[in-house]
């Protein structure tokens, strides 16, 4: 099964397509970690968007327009044996080394999604990660959402435990 396979044409939505997939979805999950570094150097790694590669699983991560920064569009496509998922996020807010918002745009995947990092005593940082999917499918997307959310919660922290150790062994950003 291929879910965007690159082919298809890039989303590049306008002003008024970009706020309705803004909108918040019924499909929400959430991840939080503790780094022992600054919140400058946590930041400076979640920002380093090829590097995301390096910590979500089966993922390779890449900026396809602009530099990174506010506008861009970055492009994270997983691959699992025969299944692709091409998940397209417009980077709508930097606000360094605190936050950075996106939208994901793509055909299947939207709605927004926030990266925060809050300092803390000794030189830690939390790193919450929160996404607002809205679920294709209609009523039985809603169905189906329950069922999918732990897996995908538990995948999130993971890839968070993950991108931390790399922050807190000097291998990121």
């Amino acid at each position: 099964m291929t879910v965007g396979d690159g082919a298809e044409e890039r989303a590049t939505p306008d002003r008024a397509d970009l706020r309705e997939v803004a909108r918040p979805g019924a499909g929400e999950v959430t991840a939080a970690v503790i780094v022992n570094a600054s919140a400058e150097r946590v930041f400076a790694a979640l920002v380093s968007w090829e590097r995301q590669s390096e910590w979500i699983p089966f993922t390779q991560v890449r900026v396809v327009e602009g530099d990174g920064g506010e506008g861009s569009l970055v492009e994270a496509v997983t691959a699992v044996g025969p299944a692709t998922l091409r998940d397209e996020m417009r980077v709508v807010r930097v606000d360094a080394p605190y936050e950075v918002r996106v939208v994901h745009c793509g055909k299947l995947l939207r709605g927004p999604g926030v990266l925060r990092c809050t300092p803390l005593a000794g030189e830690r940082t939390q790193v919450v990660w929160h996404e607002w999917f809205q679920l294709p499918g209609g009523a039985a997307g809603r169905v189906v959402w329950p069922f999918l959310w732990p897996g995908s919660k538990v995948g999130l922290t993971r890839a968070l435990r993950r991108f931390g150790r790399r922050v807190e062994q000097g291998r990121l950003p």
